[in-house]
């Protein structure tokens, strides 16, 4: 049986012979053990939420997490996938979540923002230099009458 270091060595062996196009491809390694629990505590997420938000059933989950049952390897898979990348299980899964702005508006509206923020600096140095010039201390004052 080969130790962890030699698994690691053996698989990076295996992409580099990839890249380099010497293979076809390379097979992937998927745990025998996934601990389902601890991903989900991770996200902060109850059973159900998470049986909900990743296509899971809710006994399965608790199967899984009771030590009943074991997930197939597609669903170690995906676990794996949720532990290292919710965030793009979560986009491929439920694209109706996603803002309807695309990544190029999306780009533009921070431009917008990025341009505001330095008007509104540069209104602020503006209103400060002309209470410099007229002797104030940029506050307002109230004169009373009377």
């Amino acid at each position: 049986m080969k130790t962890a270091f030699e698994e690691l060595m053996t698989g990076l062996d295996e992409v580099q012979a990839f890249l380099a196009g010497e293979r076809k491809g390379f097979k992937v390694h998927v745990p025998d053990e996934v601990d389902v629990k601890s991903i989900r505590n991770k996200l902060n997420m109850t059973q159900s939420r998470f049986s909900d938000t990743f296509g899971f059933s809710l006994d399965a989950i608790k199967h899984w997490e009771g030590g009943r049952r074991t997930p197939e390897a597609p669903a170690r898979t995906l676990l794996m996938v949720i532990d290292k990348n919710p965030a793009a299980v979560i986009t491929a899964l439920h694209p109706e979540a996603l803002p309807k702005a695309t990544t190029a508006n999306a780009a533009k509206a921070r431009g917008k923002a990025a341009k505001t923020k330095k008007r509104h600096l540069r209104a602020g140095k503006s209103m400060a230099m002309a209470a410099k010039a007229s002797g104030g201390n940029g506050a307002r004052s109230h004169s009373k009458s009377g």
